[in-house]
């Protein structure tokens, strides 16, 4: 990890955990595959109520928080590596 990609890091990182699966997770990632899912499979054609469409709205928002979730913690793995890396450089 760079010193920019930690940097950037520290500034998504201090806007909270929350904001970050809300935003990268369910709505850059659940969002899309919602849709793109929807066309695929077309899990509508039977109504908006059907087992398939239930299914698919439930699935595709906890797969996109879940997804958030490991992208987050991967992040700060990272980051904590780098840091550590850093600091045994400085001494």
């Amino acid at each position: 990890m760079t010193k920019e990609e930690m940097e950037a890091w520290e500034s998504t990182r201090d806007k909270g955990m929350l904001k970050y699966v809300l935003i990268n997770g369910l709505l850059a990632w659940g969002l899309p595959m919602f849709i793109a899912m929807a066309f695929m499979t077309r899990p509508f054609a039977e109504g908006f109520t059907s087992k398939a469409a239930i299914v698919h709205y439930v699935v595709w928002p906890l797969a996109g928080l879940l997804f958030g979730l490991v992208t987050w913690y991967i992040a700060q793995f990272r980051y904590k590596k780098a840091a550590k890396s850093i600091n045994q450089a400085n001494t």
